[in-house]
C-alpha cells in the first residue's frame, strides 16, 4: 500500500496504456501520453451526483460534481502487473470510491470498476455515478477537428453508425473569453432494458489518426455524455442516472454501491485500430470461455416463424444434418397449443405442446436431431411470463417487476424479478427439465419486451431495481452453466436490442438482428464487429427456393460474415443450392478457426444503411478475409483500397472479376443483389 506524497506536487501512476495523476488539492484523473484524447491532467476519473448535493458548478453535463471534486486519493494498492486500485475519500460526505483500473497484457484498453462505500453515520442517497470522466483536446481549435461516432440501433435496422463533426454536437462558445466553463452537453442515453434498442453503448473520438473508443457494459439504463470546458472536451461514461433512467439508490452507513463497468482504448490508427484494441478487450474480458463456434441451425427465420411441428421439423433436421450443421435449435411455439392461435400471452410454463407433436412428443424431435449427429438446441424467453399463462397466478406478485404497487405489463406479458428465489427457482426447473428430458446443449435466450424504468419494489427507485434485476440475471446465466458445463447460450433479445457486454461476457452467440430482408442485412452484419466479437456476431443466412443463384450466395455471404446462422426451408431448395448451402458450411469451418483471432477493419469506411456497396474486412494471422455486397441494380466496379496482395473468390469461386492493385482490391462484379467471400494472402 502507497499513501499519497505529502507534498502538493502531481503523483502519478501508471496504467497501461493510460496514467492516472492526483495531488493534495485534486482528485485523480486519467491521461494518455499516446493521445490528446486519452484524457487530461485535473478532470476528474469519479463522478457521484447525489439527492442533497449535485454539481459543484452548474450545467447540464455531468462534470464537475460537488462530491467528485472533492475527492482526494487516500492510497494506492498494485494488485498485479495488469490491476491497481486507488482509494478516495471525500471528507464532507464520507463517501468513500474505490476504483480498480484493469489494463489487460497486449491491449491499449483498460477497464474502470468503481464501488462507493458510505462511511458516514447518515443514510446517503446516489442519483447519478459517472463510472470515468476522461478529458480530450486542449482548447476549441482542438475539439474543431474532431468527429463522434455513434450508432443507432432499432429492431430490423441494428448498428447504424454515423460519423458527425465534434462541433456539430459541440459549438465553439469561445470560452476563455467567457472565463468558464460551458453550461451545456450532448448525450446520448438508452431507456428501459434494451441496452442497444436506440444507441449501441460503444461510441468513439476521432483526431486525425488518433482515436478513443469505449464501451458501457450494463443491461440496464446508461448514458455517454459530452461536454466542454476553456481547457477542451469532457467525456463521461454513465450507468443508469436519475433524469435519464429514473434511478436512485440509498445508501445506509456502511452500505456499499458498485457503479457500471466501463471501457476505454486510444489508438494512433484511427477507428480501425481503436476497434483492434476493443476486440482485443472483449476476447480478455471472455478469456474463461472458449468455445467450439458450431455451425447453428434455427427454425426460426423466413421458415417455421414459431409454429414447429413434427412434420416439418423432421425433414429439416435431415437436409440440416446433410449441410454438415452440429446445432439444430428448435425455435419459439414447441411450448404452445396450435388451438390456442396466438401464443404470446401464454407463455412461461415452458412445457411442450400435447398436440404440435404427436407419436412420441417433442423427444422425437430432438432423439432425431441427436441421431443425424447434431446437438440439440431450444428457445426460452426466461424473463417473462405471459399475462394469460397459469404462471402468473401461481408465483407471487413480488417475483414480477411493479410500479407504483402494480405488476408491469407489457403486451400482455410481466416481467420477473430474478432477485426473487422464487423466480429463479422456476427457471432453474424449466432448465433442468430441457438438458434431462432432451438432452439440449444450445439454449437460445430471447428478450421480446421492453418493461420500461424497471421495478421499484426492495428498490430506492425502478432504475435502481431494474440495475439489480439485470445483474442477478446475469450471475443466474453463470449458475446455470456451473449447473451444466457444455451449455452454450444465445443471447438472442429480439435481434440484438440487448447487445452489451454485461451479457455478451457470459454467452456464447448474439443474433445480429431480425431482419427478414436479405438485401437489408449487409449494413447490420457489416458493422455489428464494432460492438460485438466477430466470432459472437450470429448473423442469418435463410436461402429460399425462389432466390436465383447470385442472391442465395448473397443470404450466405451475409451469414459467412461473423458465425453462420443458418435458417430456410432447406428441404425445399434446388439441388444447387443445396450444393451451395454445403459449400458455405464447409467454408465456415475452415474459417471459423480464424474467426476467434480475427481483427475487423472497413476499408470503405462504415457503411450507410442504404449504400449499394458494403464491405467489411476480417484480418487473421493466416489470411485477409473481405465480405463485399453489392446492392445495385446494375453491375459495379469496386476499389477495396489499403488492401494488397493474392486475392481469390473463397466463395461463390466464380462470377465476378477480382485482381489486385497498387491501389488495393479491385473488383467487377454481376448484376446484383450479388456477394463474395473474398480471401487475401496479404503482402506486407
Amino acid at each position: 500500500m502507497t499513501d499519497v506524497l505529502a507534498a502538493p506536487t502531481l503523483a502519478t501512476l501508471d496504467a497501461g496504456a493510460f496514467a492516472v495523476a492526483w495531488s493534495d488539492d485534486h482528485p485523480a484523473g486519467l491521461h494518455s501520453g499516446r493521445s490528446t484524447l486519452g484524457g487530461r491532467v485535473g478532470t476528474a476519473l469519479v463522478e457521484v451526483l447525489t439527492a442533497a448535493e449535485q454539481r459543484a458548478r452548474t450545467s447540464q453535463a455531468y462534470y464537475r460534481s460537488a462530491v467528485g471534486e472533492r475527492l482526494r486519493v487516500r492510497s494506492t494498492d498494485q494488485i498485479d502487473e495488469e490491476t491497481v486500485v486507488i482509494v478516495q475519500r471525500d471528507e464532507a460526505t464520507g463517501l468513500e470510491t474505490s476504483t480498480t483500473l484493469t489494463a489487460p497484457r497486449g491491449t491499449s484498453a483498460l477497464r474502470i470498476e468503481t464501488a462507493v462505500v458510505n462511511t458516514s453515520d447518515a443514510p446517503i442517497t446516489l442519483t447519478a455515478i459517472g463510472s470515468a470522466t476522461v478529458g480530450f483536446g486542449r482548447d476549441a481549435a482542438d475539439l474543431a477537428g474532431m468527429s463522434l461516432l455513434t450508432a443507432r440501433s432499432e429492431w430490423l435496422a441494428e448498428n447504424r453508425w454515423s460519423e458527425r463533426p465534434l462541433p456539430s454536437v459541440l459549438p465553439e462558445l469561445s470560452l476563455p473569453l467567457h472565463g468558464q466553463d460551458g453550461r451545456g452537453h450532448a448525450a446520448i442515453s438508452s431507456h428501459g432494458a434494451w441496452s442497444s434498442g436506440e444507441f449501441v453503448p460503444v461510441g468513439a473520438l476521432v483526431s486525425g489518426s488518433d482515436a478513443l473508443a469505449w464501451q458501457i457494459e450494463t443491461s440496464a439504463g446508461w448514458t455517454v455524455d459530452l461536454s466542454q470546458t476553456a481547457d477542451g472536451g469532457v467525456l463521461t461514461l454513465l450507468g443508469p442516472a436519475d433524469l435519464e433512467n429514473h434511478f436512485a439508490h440509498r445508501l445506509e452507513p456502511g452500505g456499499g454501491f458498485a457503479a457500471v463497468p466501463v471501457a476505454v482504448a486510444v489508438s494512433a490508427s484511427g477507428i480501425d485500430g481503436a476497434i483492434a484494441e476493443l476486440t482485443a478487450y472483449r476476447r480478455w474480458l471472455r478469456r474463461d470461455r472458449i468455445e467450439a463456434l458450431p455451425v447453428v441451425y434455427n427454425d426460426f427465420m423466413n421458415t417455421l416463424m414459431g409454429q414447429p411441428t413434427t412434420d416439418v421439423l423432421l425433414p429439416l433436421v435431415a437436409e440440416a444434418a446433410a449441410a454438415g450443421c452440429e446445432v439444430f435449435c428448435i425455435d419459439a411455439g414447441w411450448f404452445a397449443d396450435p388451438s390456442v392461435g396466438d401464443w404470446w400471452a401464454t407463455v412461461g410454463e415452458w412445457r411442450e405442446s400435447s398436440t404440435r407433436f404427436p407419436d412420441g412428443g417433442l423427444q422425437r424431435v430432438t432423439r432425431a436431431i441427436r441421431e443425424n449427429g447434431m446437438r440439440v438446441g431450444l428457445w426460452l424467453e426466461p424473463e417473462v411470463i405471459g399475462a394469460a399463462s397459469p404462471a402468473a397466478r401461481s408465483l407471487p406478485d413480488d417475483a414480477f417487476f411493479q410500479r407504483f404497487g402494480e405488476r408491469v405489463r407489457e403486451h400482455e406479458r410481466f416481467h420477473l424479478d430474478f432477485r426473487h428465489p422464487s423466480a429463479r427457482a422456476h427457471l432453474d426447473a424449466v432448465v433442468d427439465a430441457l438438458v434431462r428430458d432432451h438432452d439440449a446443449t444450445y439454449l437460445k435466450l430471447d428478450y421480446n419486451i421492453n418493461p420500461g424504468a424497471g421495478t421499484e419494489y426492495d428498490a430506492t427507485s425502478a432504475g435502481d431495481g431494474l440495475l439489480a434485476h439485470t445483474r442477478a440475471f446475469r450471475e443466474w446465466l453463470v449458475a446455470v452453466q456451473e449447473r451444466h458445463p457444455g451449455l452454450e447460450l444465445e443471447n438472442c433479445s429480439s435481434g440484438a436490442m440487448r447487445a452489451d457486454y454485461a451479457l455478451l461476457s457470459v454467452t456464447h452467440l448474439q443474433s445480429t438482428s431480425d431482419q427478414q430482408d436479405f438485401r437489408l442485412y449487409p449494413p447490420v452484419a457489416a458493422s455489428a464487429p464494432m460492438s460485438i466479437l466477430p466470432e459472437q456476431c450470429g448473423n442469418w443466412a435463410y436461402p429460399a427456393a425462389g432466390m436465383s443463384e447470385e442472391e442465395t450466395a448473397f443470404t450466405l455471404v451475409t451469414g459467412l460474415s461473423g458465425r453462420l446462422y443458418l435458417s430456410g426451408f432447406l428441404d425445399s431448395l434446388s439441388d444447387e443450392q443445396r450444393a451451395a448451402v454445403a459449400r458455405a458450411v464447409a467454408l465456415h469451418k475452415d474459417l471459423r478457426a480464424s474467426l476467434a483471432d480475427a481483427v475487423p477493419f472497413w476499408p470503405r469506411g462504415l457503411p450507410a444503411w442504404d449504400d449499394d456497396i458494403v464491405c467489411l474486412g476480417l484480418r487473421a494471422p493466416e489470411r485477409t478475409l473481405l465480405f463485399v455486397w453489392d446492392r445495385a441494380a446494375e453491375a459495379s466496379a469496386i476499389l477495396v483500397p489499403g488492401v494488397h496482395g493474392c486475392v481469390a473468390q473463397a466463395f461463390p469461386t466464380s462470377g465476378w472479376a477480382v485482381s489486385s492493385s497498387g491501389d488495393g482490391i479491385v473488383i467487377e462484379t454481376v448484376a446484383g443483389p450479388t456477394a463474395r467471400v473474398l480471401t487475401v494472402e496479404e503482402s506486407s
